[in-house]
Parts: C-alpha cells; structure tokens; sequence
C-alpha cells in the first residue's frame, strides 16, 4: 500500500491560515553593472558601482527571487517606497533589459 498524502479539509479558515503563514521574500532591483573582478575587489566602502538605468527607469521587483512586478521608486521625506505599476514580463527580466 503507498503512503498518501493527507488531504486538506475544505475549510477555507485552515487553508488562508495556512497561506497567510508562508513568508515571501521581496527584493527591488535599481539597476545592472558590469564590472571586471579585479575592480570589484578593489572596491572598499563608499566605492560608487555605477548602474545601467535612470531615477525615470522602472524598477524589477523580485518574489523570492522571481520578477513578479515593474515598479517606480517614490520618496517622501526620508523614506523609500515602491509603487507597483505593471505585472513583470519574465523574459524581458532574464534578458536584463531594463
């Protein structure tokens, strides 16, 4: 006899505890650079990396390292924000167009 997995009750309580409990990991990215290693290692702190993309330049936004979103950077006072403009297209993402 193989083992089954149990089944989930069709309480709808359980199930949206259940996913309300799963932690996801967001990460903004600003832009790309590509450096030799040689000068990345020559880098200390304060070193400037310069980025291939503008403050007009929609940011990727990243699901556990997964592009879910496109988003504009907005800030007020001294807090930063992203407001979420438009679904991410995966292809364009790995293509690293901006």
């Amino acid at each position: 006899m193989q083992d089954q997995p149990p089944v989930a009750s069709g309480a709808p309580g359980v199930i949206m505890s259940q996913v309300e409990a799963v932690n996801v990991e967001l990460s903004v990215v600003l832009g790309r650079s590509v450096l030799p290693m040689a000068q990345l290692l020559k880098m200390g702190r304060g070193a400037v990396i310069p980025l291939d993309a503008t403050e007009q330049d929609e940011v990727w936004i990243l699901a556990n390292n997964h592009p879910v979103a496109r988003g504009h950077i907005e800030i007020h006072d001294d807090r930063i924000a992203i407001t979420v403009t438009r679904a991410a297209d995966v292809y364009d993402y790995m293509a690293g167009s901006a």
